[in-house]
């Protein structure tokens, strides 16, 4: 049997430890900072932002109920089913109904259940229904009001019954007397109320009944149930499994591209649409999903920009680390950060103040993206595993989930979720994978075990063809993945990747360093196939060709024993630019830099190599870039564990027993919040209260207020007999007591 009690404060004092504990893991913003007892805790559940943030955890069924609450109360259980439309005894509705207490957002007095008076200023007009008004009429005379109407004002009635409550009445015109006159009938019977000169309104008590003394027309205390596409799990986790693996590999690619040429920061943030797009080309991607990675990678602490003289974006030094993780475990990281992070990538190439949104940029803010995410995976998590439903149905089931938080936007966003989902293999064929509980959870380790076997492995072996083409049956690791990624092209991807040799590849391998011998032993140790001979002998032409022409500084020059190929590049139209002239048979120079110059006749597949100032061989290194480390906290959001709330529980319960006590006459000192309730709950009750107030001269005196308005951090009221109002501060009140 509930507790009767006379105030929440009441209410929560007769509760046990184990129900204060579901309080505060409930409803988290209660437990921060500590409360110092009972009171303070139940003023802090009062107030506007706590019960907002309480009201928008609530479902449809929840919801409603705390309506016929704030509409019928104080009720008994039996009166609030019957509000429902539901059988007195209904378990439910009991359910219900206690949910609601465990929350907080109810109390049980000595004449039933009451919503906490917050609650009734949030929510405003329930269900449509208007105020209550003092001179509508009741019982019989309501019910002989009724029986005496004609069709017109049945009409106008009905129209008003199911809400909204006003209405506007013809003032004017031939046309219109018949119903002007009806009106005029509804107002003189008080049936409605005018509010000015053309609108009116239909009062609580007459709407109550015309609704047969049912709250809401459709009561909706179930979710929405509908027949659902079923997948074998098995099926769906595989699916996830293979789209994991493909997010693994892309991002390798990028975090690869990135490291070997950073691209630059746009001066107003954020990355240009051209690397977006070269970064889309390198993944074979569509531009949404480069952008869905890159910002998902951002999010994890891969990629960060590096604040150097010339900005860019790039590896960090966390991506070397991740790199090293096992497979379910670098897919847990990449999918948490797509669920908490704060950006939304759909938002990228969208107008905003008439320019278009770039990625990793502060415009992609998507401040309820995190909580869409965490919603739509959860209402997911409530379906039989391996259902795939689709985005409508979906959308229906979130606003039955969560109507207050869906109700601030026309477009919950599902469409966007189900299909970045689909991209971190969160989902499979539009079914949640076993694995995306443990992200779902926020348990990575769990999630990264459920997903490991799911992976497809990574080979280390490839299949080289006389074609100069590479076949990877599977995602590359380990030497083979190196090697291909220093002599190969991706030519296409799918469940085989197809790379493709090529001779500015084995130029970059030649430029490490390596001889064609060591080409030809890489390639051999990684093909199952062995090493063709059209390969062996286009390594061993672009050797012999490779560092003919050497290139060192003077602005700079070009050094070769073969005065042929120095003929070749004087003819040669396209490197006018470098404005060379010969100074010996084998020296060429020129005013331009040496790097310049390099690169010039390297795009003119001349081959040279740079020499140092003693004139040997400069080997080049294949680049790697990363950003500092930064340990950047992760988003976490603020929740409170049963071992934390039992903690702060017996805080308050040692606090309660200990409460200070007022000297001089005077109430006992209070806690701000607690002083701000008790003087907005005695306005409301238009009961007096005693308090603490400071003076200008630093005496405290002991006043007997009758507030009638707390607002702006003042109270308006009058003193004892006084009728003059007066207005206090109320950071002056050191206590409130209740006036016996």
């Amino acid at each position: 049997m509930p507790t009767r009690a006379r105030s929440l404060a009441d209410d929560l004092r007769g509760r046990s430890p184990d129900d204060l504990v579901a309080l505060l893991v409930q409803r988290p913003d209660l437990a921060r900072p500590t409360p110092a007892d009972l009171t303070t805790l139940a003023a802090r559940a009062t107030t506007r932002a706590s019960v907002q943030r309480a009201l928008d955890g609530l479902d449809l069924a929840q919801l409603q109920t705390l309506e016929v609450v704030c509409v019928i109360g104080p009720a008994r259980i039996g009166d609030i089913a019957t509000a429902l439309g539901e059988p007195k005894r209904s378990p439910r509705v009991g359910e219900l109904v206690d949910e609601l207490c465990a929350r907080a957002l109810c109390w049980h007095g000595p004449e039933g259940y009451r919503a906490a008076r917050t609650v009734h200023e949030i929510i405003g007009s329930p269900a449509g229904l208007g105020p209550d008004t003092e001179d509508a009429p009741t019982g019989e005379e309501l019910t002989e009001a009724l029986g005496s109407l004609g069709a017109r004002a049945r009409a106008i009635l009905d129209a008003l019954t199911w809400g909204p409550p006003t209405g506007v009445l013809p003032s004017g015109g031939a046309g219109d007397t018949a119903m002007r006159q009806a009106g005029e009938q509804l107002l003189g019977l008080r049936l409605l109320r005018r509010t000015d000169e053309s609108h009116v309104l239909l009062p609580r008590q007459v709407a109550l009944v015309l609704r047969g003394g049912r709250v809401h027309r459709h009561p909706e205390l179930t979710p929405p149930t509908q027949e659902d596409a079923t997948l074998d799990v098995a099926v769906v986790d595989a699916t996830a499994g293979g789209r994991a693996a493909q997010l693994l590999e892309q991002t390798a690619e990028l975090l690869d591209a990135w490291g070997s040429r950073p691209p630059r920061v746009l001066r107003t943030g954020g990355l240009a649409v051209r690397d977006l797009n070269r970064t889309a080309t390198l993944l074979e991607a569509t531009t949404e999903e480069a952008a869905w990675l890159v910002e998902v990678l951002h999010a994890a602490g891969l990629i960060a920009a590096d604040e150097s003289t010339e900005p860019s974006w790039m590896p960090t030094g966390e991506s070397d680390d991740w790199a090293e993780l096992p497979a379910g475990e670098r897919w847990a990281v990449l999918a948490s950060a797509w669920r908490t992070m704060a950006a939304g990538a759909s938002l990228v190439g969208s107008a905003d103040c008439n320019t278009k949104v770039n990625a990793l940029s502060l415009q992609t803010s998507w401040p309820h993206g995190r909580q869409r995410r965490q919603d739509t995976l959860a209402a997911l998590a409530t379906l039989p595993s391996g259902a795939a439903p689709g985005a409508d149905r979906l959308a229906d089931l979130l606003r039955w989930c969560h109507p207050i938080r869906l109700s601030r936007s026309t477009d919950p966003g599902v469409t966007t979720v189900l299909r970045e989902a689909e991209w971190a293999g969160v989902t499979g064929r539009g079914a949640l994978a076993t694995a995306a509980h443990g992200i779902l959870t926020g348990d990575l380790a769990a999630a990264a075990r459920a997903m490991e076997g799911h992976i497809p492995e990574a080979v280390e072996h490839v299949l080289v063809q006389a074609d100069l083409t590479a076949v990877a049956p599977g995602r590359l690791d380990g030497p083979a993945r190196s090697v291909m990624r220093l002599l190969g092209e991706v030519e296409s991807r799918g469940g085989a990747t197809v790379h493709r040799i090529t001779e500015a590849g084995i130029r970059r391998a030649l430029d490490l360093g390596w001889s064609a011998d060591r080409v030809l032993s890489e390639v051999s140790a990684i093909s199952r196939t062995g090493v063709p001979q059209p390969l062996e002998y286009l390594v061993r032409d672009v050797a012999r060709r490779h560092g003919v022409a050497r290139v060192g500084s003077v602005g700079s020059y070009v050094r070769s024993d073969d005065p042929a190929l120095l003929d070749r590049v004087l003819a040669d139209r396209a490197l006018a630019l470098l404005q060379l002239r010969r100074i010996a048979p084998t020296v060429l120079v020129s005013p331009v830099p040496a790097g310049t110059v390099l690169d010039v006749l390297r795009e003119g597949q001349y081959g040279p190599v740079p020499e140092g100032e003693d004139g040997a061989l400069t080997l080049v290194s294949l680049q790697d870039h990363r950003a500092t480390r930064r340990r950047t906290p992760p988003t976490r959001v603020s929740t409170v564990d049963e071992e934390t709330a039992a903690r702060i529980v017996s805080t308050m319960v040692s606090g309660e027993s200990n409460r200070p006590r007022g000297g001089n006459g005077l109430p006992a000192p209070t806690d701000p919040v607690v002083t701000s309730a008790m003087l907005r709950e005695a306005a409301a009750e238009r009961l007096p209260v005693w308090i603490g107030y400071a003076d200008e001269v630093g005496g405290i005196q002991r006043l007997l207020l009758r507030p009638t308005v707390v607002e702006q951090g003042r109270v308006r009221g009058t003193v004892a007999d006084q009728d003059a109002p007066r207005t206090f501060l109320l950071h002056r009140i050191s206590g409130v007591a209740a006036a016996d």
